[in-house]
């Protein structure tokens, strides 16, 4: 749903804004962790030392190319964490707990989440204060969003009560296509002012970008995606600052 491609360039936005960002691989795939330039076979740090082998959060903080923006990557080994973490008590709050460590450090965190809604995932709504979900524009994207709605329901009744939606943004839009543009129509009749002004166009610069190990503001600055989520970046930052008043 260009979670990782949305993780990824709000925060390289966010840093590139002058506010100190925090990114968070939890997707085994590691694609966040690729787009900011990392190998993640040379990573002996990671989310899953720090989660199954309590090592110490800022332990495994890596600088990137930006530099406000600060990764906490993702290696391989992230595929095998959610047995471990299944045999931990409070094992839904662990990364909430290795969070508290940096919390001070940084003025946005942001957790790239894998596409199943497993543990890492919910550790991830645990620890969050709002989430932003990425919805491309096609039928089954539609489905997909409302199982996440009911586990972000859940969460927040249970583990997270402050947990809240922060935005939906629709990606990979093109609407030339009438289906683009009847699904973006449902989700903005159902969901009124959740969804972000900004939507983000299917772009061959945003498709480039991650191989070339840089996220869109440094291998294309000029660029429609670039662009888009610069857009996205300042109404994410809107609506933070509004809910702190």
């Amino acid at each position: 749903m260009g979670k990782s491609t949305t993780a990824v360039n709000v925060g390289s936005c966010l840093a590139l804004s002058g506010r100190r960002t925090l990114l968070i691989d939890l997707d085994p795939q590691g694609n966040a962790t690729t787009a900011c330039g990392i190998q993640r076979k040379d990573l002996e740090r990671d989310t899953y030392e720090v989660l199954v082998n309590n090592l110490p959060s800022p332990q495994a903080v890596r600088k990137t190319q930006i530099e406000l923006l600060d990764l906490l990557p993702a290696s391989l080994n992230l595929a095998g964490a959610e047995p471990f973490l299944a045999q931990m008590d409070k094992r839904e709050t662990v990364l909430r707990n290795a969070c508290e460590s940096l919390k001070n450090g940084y003025e946005f965190m942001l957790f790239d989440c894998p596409p199943s809604l497993g543990l890492l995932t919910v550790n991830a709504l645990v620890a969050a204060d709002s989430t932003i979900i990425p919805v491309q524009c096609e039928y089954l994207a539609l489905e997909g969003l409302n199982t996440l709605l009911h586990a972000i329901d859940l969460v927040r009744h249970g583990l997270n009560p402050s947990l809240r939606i922060g935005g939906i943004v629709l990606t990979m839009t093109d609407f030339r296509a009438t289906l683009a543009r009847e699904v973006a129509e449902d989700v903005k009749r159902f969901f009124h002012d959740l969804v972000f002004t900004t939507s983000i166009p299917r772009n061959i610069k945003l498709a480039e970008a991650p191989s070339f190990g840089k996220p869109i503001c440094l291998y294309d600055p000029n660029s429609t995606g670039a662009l888009a989520y610069h857009l996205l970046t300042q109404e994410v930052i809107d609506k933070e600052t509004a809910e702190q008043k």
